[in-house]
């Protein structure tokens, strides 16, 4: 009886835990969401989860490196590459990972869209000369610095909200096209004409007519990309050893207007775009480097002046050279508004080039960019003389097959200075743009025609024109993976003339150097996964 008692209350306690643990289990399993694909904005979209928003992540990575030449395809046309000394990199090298997030929402006034652009990127220095500026408060700092080893940095590109029409943030111009800077380049510097393709903080609207037709209006922030410089060419060492000067800008105080015109149509887009810009000085009175001393604020400021551009772009598809090949050019036109012709995707370049002479120490070919210049006082230039500039670039893009491809691409840019260079009250030569200009250049380079007729007769023309013509060859072996090369020859068109003895930046010497053309050539080679 012992034993059977034993085993029945065994079985019964055993049956009690078994119950227990039975109660603790879920009766049903909760459900799961998966992740919706979102059909409504293309391909690659999906729900994000627990909402009707849409988002879609995407990018690429990227590797480049260029031969004589900056990062992204920079021609050898200032610093150390320009002057082709020992402290020049042969080839800089640039590795980049995009990132971009884009999210919609339809709602009752439309879709609400917003994007962003992160770039981790890494590359190196361009040059390793220790005299080189980390950083101004005109220039800003070098991100590049920031590529130590293990190091590197990350660029911010577009940051946009778009609601009804509205596009408030960091975002591509009102002004620009569609294609900005790239009608058929690798490169982020061809000139010609605008380039915001890394967006510039505005507010801007559009208006879509139907059939393809469209208008908009916007108001962009000045500082960062649409001005280059302005010059006080009366203080001390205006023009520097290399033919240019600090800027003596004034603080931002009205954005430009901008806005555009715009045909989409099967056959290809026209558009017709234009920009108004303040030009301002800071004061009439400035330290060296264009620095504020105690004087400054008392001595005055020249007035601002209203300058801008107008730019006409057109695109052609559909071309009878082969399925896909199109033609891209765009026409640009500036007073007092130079970024919107000497346009990079970074700073607008001014340039110094050396090269070999026939009988100086070298060559030299200068190029100053501005958006204009001022001598103040009774002799002087009257206020801010805007600079005139105009440019027109383009490229012809043609598929030879589903894996190949190439473009032919070209740009040629003119800059202007008013006035001659002996225009003058009581021989000061101040008078006008170029007269200012040509007397605090002789000011720093005192040493004209210093060989007499050897070198020719010594004539001082800050104008300028710059040509550029490349091509470049895609290899897509397969989707969404393209090797790229590309070529691009560079020309300095100065005006000056004869020969000077200056002191040229180090490690250059006091020399004579003989006002002469230049030329650069450079190669770009690029690896780039779209994902």
């Amino acid at each position: 009886m012992a034993t059977k008692n034993l085993i029945l209350g065994s079985a019964a306690a055993l049956m009690l835990v078994s119950g227990a643990q039975a109660a603790d289990l879920p009766v049903k399993a909760k459900a799961v969401e998966y992740v919706r694909i979102c059909s409504l904005y293309g391909a690659g979209f999906f729900y994000i989860p627990g909402t009707d928003t849409c988002i879609k992540l995407g990018g690429y990575l990227r590797a480049d490196v260029t031969f004589n030449g900056g990062a992204h395809g920079a021609p050898a046309w200032n610093g150390d590459l320009g002057q082709q000394n020992r402290f020049r990199d042969y080839f800089v090298g640039r590795s980049r990972m995009a990132l971009t997030v884009d999210t919609r929402t339809a709602t009752e006034y439309g879709v609400v869209r917003t994007f962003g652009q992160g770039d981790f990127q890494f590359q190196n220095f361009g040059n390793t000369n220790p005299a080189g500026s980390v950083g101004t408060q005109t220039t800003g700092l070098s991100s590049a610095l920031l590529s130590t080893a293990g190091g590197g940095y990350v660029a911010v590109e577009y940051l946009f909200i778009q609601f009804a029409g509205f596009t408030f943030g960091k975002s591509s111009s009102a002004y620009s096209t569609p294609w900005n800077g790239f009608p058929g380049n690798i490169n982020a510097n061809l000139m010609g004409g605008n380039n915001t393709d890394t967006g510039v903080n505005n507010i801007q609207y559009t208006a879509q007519f139907g059939n393809g037709v469209s208008a908009s209006i916007g108001l962009d922030d000045p500082t960062v990309w649409n001005r280059t410089a302005v010059y006080n060419l009366s203080i001390p060492g205006a023009i520097g050893a290399n033919g240019t000067g600090s800027s003596a800008y004034a603080g931002a105080r009205v954005p430009d207007i901008v806005g555009n015109i715009r045909v989409d149509q099967a056959w290809g887009v026209l558009q017709l775009s234009a920009a108004a810009h303040e030009v301002s000085g800071s004061y009439n009175t400035l330290a060296a480097g264009a620095a504020p001393n105690n004087l400054s604020e008392i001595s005055g400021h020249p007035d601002g002046k209203w300058g801008g551009s107008v730019m006409a772009a057109v695109q052609i598809k559909n071309i009878p050279t082969g399925a896909g090949d199109d033609i891209k050019f765009d026409v640009s036109y500036a007073k007092g508004h130079t970024k919107n012709v000497i346009a990079t995707s970074g700073a607008s370049p001014s340039f110094a080039m050396f090269g070999n002479s026939g009988f100086g120490y070298q060559s030299v070919g200068f190029g100053a960019t501005t958006d204009g210049v001022y001598f103040p006082g009774a002799a002087g230039t009257g206020g801010i003389q805007l600079t005139t500039a105009w440019g027109v670039r383009g490229a012809f893009n043609h598929n030879w097959n589903p894996n190949w491809s190439s473009s032919l691409f070209g740009s040629y840019s003119s800059v202007r200075y008013d006035g001659g260079a002996n225009d003058n009250i009581n021989g000061l030569g101040t008078t006008t743009a170029k007269g200012a200009y040509c007397a605090a250049f002789a000011a720093s380079h005192p040493g004209q025609a210093a060989v007499g007729n050897q070198a020719g007769n010594y004539s001082c023309n800050p104008d300028f024109n710059v040509a550029q013509l490349g091509v470049t060859t895609r290899w897509v072996p397969v989707k969404n993976l393209t090797f790229s090369a590309e070529v691009q020859l560079f020309h300095l068109d100065q005006k000056m003339s004869g020969s000077s003895v200056f002191t040229a930046t180090a490690p250059k010497p006091t020399a004579l150097y003989e006002f002469k053309d230049q030329n650069t050539v450079l190669l770009q080679l690029r690896a780039q996964r779209n994902f």
